[in-house]
């Protein structure tokens, strides 16, 4: 039987990549592991492509592009400008490891983004910086202002969500830590689980993704690792006039 370190250890390239291990949470059991390496049709109750994005397997990744111009005539919001996808396979509580690359097109307020249930903790990726974002991107709950998004870098990410607490680790990256309540609440709609969100007319390529639940118990190390990580008092998102609407 496969241990869960084994297999975490094992699932993406790289020293760096393969150097991130949990801090928050213990890996109970591999829910979903997809390294894309056979082309075919999306599993739905693995992958849940969102606002009418394109996304296809292709060259040993999973590829997404925006919505075409026919879908955007339909519509009137939710346009699908950003290729968008999320995996409704995510445990409430989980870890989550993969690698992303985001090309082409053009940062918004919104995207890029990482996010684990909709609305509920995400990630926005500017060039300014990464801040984490909570409650339907009210609030800013973490931040690392040195870590500069680069269109076309792969990132490989390790994010733990359990209870009201979030890690995510970036390999060669920051660690942002971050509490909130509702982090321990469940999605009310939208995309559950892991969602990912590219730049505007830009495209996504997804990689080596492992999903876990969790067990009940924390890693032994948590605590004295919680009091090392940076923190930052939740500071309220102001909505400027003329801002777009988050989705």
């Amino acid at each position: 039987m496969k241990t869960a370190f084994l297999v975490l250890a094992l699932t993406l390239s790289g020293v760096a990549a393969a150097d991130l291990k949990p801090m928050l949470a213990q890996p109970d059991q591999v829910v979903l592991q997809d390294d894309f390496s056979k082309a075919g049709p999306l599993e739905k109750t693995h992958w849940e492509p969102r606002q009418g994005t394109q996304w296809v397997i292709a060259d040993g990744v999973l590829l997404g592009k925006p919505s075409p111009a026919e879908y955007r005539a339909t519509r009137k919001n939710h346009f699908g400008y950003e290729p968008r996808i999320s995996s409704p396979a995510t445990p409430a509580q989980c870890i989550a490891q993969f690698s992303v690359r985001f090309s082409g097109g053009s940062e918004t307020a919104i995207a890029p983004f990482i996010e684990l249930g909709h609305h509920i903790c995400r990630l926005h990726l500017t060039k300014n910086g990464v801040e984490m974002l909570a409650d339907h991107e009210s609030v800013k709950v973490a931040e690392a202002k040195e870590f500069k998004f680069e269109p076309g870098k792969w990132y490989h990410v390790l994010a733990e969500l359990k209870g009201g607490e979030v890690v995510v680790q970036f390999a060669d990256g920051p660690v942002l830590y971050a509490k909130h309540a509702i982090f321990a609440k469940p999605v009310e709609s939208g995309g559950n689980g892991l969602g990912i969100a590219g730049p505007k007319d830009g495209s996504v390529e997804l990689d080596n993704v492992t999903l876990w639940s969790v067990k009940a118990e924390e890693q032994v190390s948590w605590a004295a690792k919680r009091d090392t990580l940076p923190k930052l008092e939740p500071v309220p998102v102001v909505k400027t006039k003329g801002k777009a609407k988050a989705e």
